[in-house]
C-alpha cells in the first residue's frame, strides 16, 4: 500500500511512472477500483462521507477529478460512459 498526495495538478514526490493501485491511499482515500482507458486511468477512492470520487490519471497528472458518487457503480458509469 502506497500513500500519494496531490496538489490537485499532479501526485507529488513520485517517480514519472509511478501508478496508484487498488488499497493505495491517495489524498486521505482509500482506492477501491480503477480502470484503464487508452492512455489515462481512473482510480476510484472511498470518501470520507461514504460517497466515491473518481480522480483520472496520465501517468502522475491529475486530469480529471469528479466527486460526490452515491455508490460506485455510479462512478463506473459515468467514467465508461466518457462523462468523466
Amino acid at each position: 500500500m502506497a500513500i500519494f498526495h496531490s496538489d490537485g495538478k499532479q501526485l507529488l514526490d513520485v517517480e514519472y511512472d509511478a501508478v496508484v493501485e487498488i488499497n493505495d491511499i491517495v489524498d486521505g482515500m482509500r482506492v477501491i477500483s480503477k480502470d484503464v482507458r487508452e492512455e489515462e486511468y481512473a482510480a476510484f477512492l472511498l470518501e470520507l462521507n461514504g460517497n466515491i470520487c473518481c480522480y483520472v490519471f496520465d501517468e502522475t497528472f491529475v486530469v480529471g477529478k469528479v466527486s460526490g458518487f452515491e455508490t460506485l457503480l455510479d462512478a463506473i458509469g459515468a467514467w465508461k460512459n466518457h462523462e468523466i
